[in-house]
């Protein structure tokens, strides 16, 4: 789903309604191409790489998350000066052990400037100075040397790429602009190491990557989302979500799954639901957030439990964003297990698009 949360808050200037005319559009029915929409799209508005996953280490379980954004700041094009900051990046990472009993996070931000800081177009090369998210021929590698821990993964595909929505094509809201290209590789082979405390970690497990970029901010009645992406025992892959009101009412909703066989089915906005099973308010913020949900996706119900309830990113040092964005075990019909990630916004203030 979409990773705007903290992204949009920081750029919130730029992002302004008098702001938003001269992007490249989403339109149903377009074809992505690989390799070459693996790259950036900069005639769009907003588009994020973002990567999650479960590995397993001597010290136990950890969850990991990366995520690189881009935003094109048209109003800094009439700038000749190579300084501009006519695209603006933006990362995010965080590791979860249950042994640590919450997140560990860390950020970065930079206008693009070549060799520094660059999105770069026809494969995806993503980097702010020495955090870097690049695809190499048969893999991903991810190099983040976070403040208190240092990701170094290489993450493999072992599926075929997942198209969500519509051939790529997924609405966000009931105006058909609202919407973004949209593609995922769930099940990646990840391996690599986790150094943390001072101890460098051999780690092996699984990932997925979501890569969306769109011109169009979500329906203004959206006050923030339940997103979740699930690695399936066995090989199949299932991702839903819902954007929901001030009520906590469902706005808009949808998702994917694909089975081990490669069997795909798209879920409309009517065929999923959402109902939280249990809370857990944070100590430092006082927000309450849904960290047990069940989902319903096409008459089947999933439910997700937290690697650990503290998962709360708070960034109103830098963005004035909170949001819970944790790594989740699955279950689901028949015994269907699973491990992914579930993120949930908006639960302590509405967040400003």
């Amino acid at each position: 789903m979409l990773r705007l949360a903290i992204f949009l808050a920081a750029c919130a200037a730029v992002l302004s309604a008098h702001a938003r005319e001269g992007y490249a559009p989403v339109v149903p029915g377009a074809r992505l191409a690989f390799p070459a929409d693996r790259g950036s799209h900069p005639k769009h508005r907003i588009e994020w790489w973002y990567v999650t996953g479960h590995l397993e280490s001597a010290r136990g379980p950890l969850g990991f998350q990366v995520t690189f954004f881009r935003l094109r700041n048209k109003e800094a094009e009439a700038n000749p000066s190579r300084f501009a900051p006519t695209q603006l990046l933006f990362a995010h990472a965080a590791l979860a052990e249950p042994a640590h009993g919450q997140l560990r996070h860390d950020q970065r931000i930079a206008r693009a400037l070549p060799g520094l800081a660059e999105a770069r177009e026809g494969e995806t090369n993503v980097f702010i100075d020495d955090w870097s998210l690049r695809r190499e021929p048969d893999r991903y590698v991810a190099r983040i040397p976070g403040q208190g821990f240092t990701l170094d993964l290489a993450l493999a595909p072992s599926q075929p790429v997942l198209l969500q929505g519509e051939g790529g094509y997924s609405r966000k809201g009931p105006n058909p602009a609202q919407a973004s290209y949209y593609y995922s590789e769930p099940n990646l082979a990840a391996t690599g190491s986790v150094t943390v405390g001072g101890e460098r970690l051999a780690v092996r497990g699984h990932a997925w990557l979501d890569h969306e970029w769109s011109s169009e901010i979500l329906a203004g009645e959206a006050v923030g989302w339940d997103w979740a992406g699930i690695n399936l025992d066995g090989g199949g892959a299932l991702m839903a979500f819902r954007l929901r009101d001030k009520a906590g009412a469902t706005v808009w909703a949808g998702g994917t799954k694909r089975e081990a066989d490669g069997r795909t089915r798209t879920f409309r906005e009517n065929e999923v639901a959402w109902a939280p099973l249990r809370s857990w308010k944070s100590p430092r913020t006082g927000v309450t957030y849904p960290v047990g949900m069940r989902f319903t996706a096409a008459g089947e119900a999933w439910t997700l439990e937290p690697l650990l309830d503290d998962q709360e990113l708070d960034s109103r040092a830098s963005t004035g964003t909170l949001y819970w964005e944790g790594a989740v075990r699955a279950s689901g019909p028949g015994g269907a297990k699973g491990s992914g990630y579930l993120e949930l916004t908006g639960y302590g203030r509405a967040l400003a698009f």
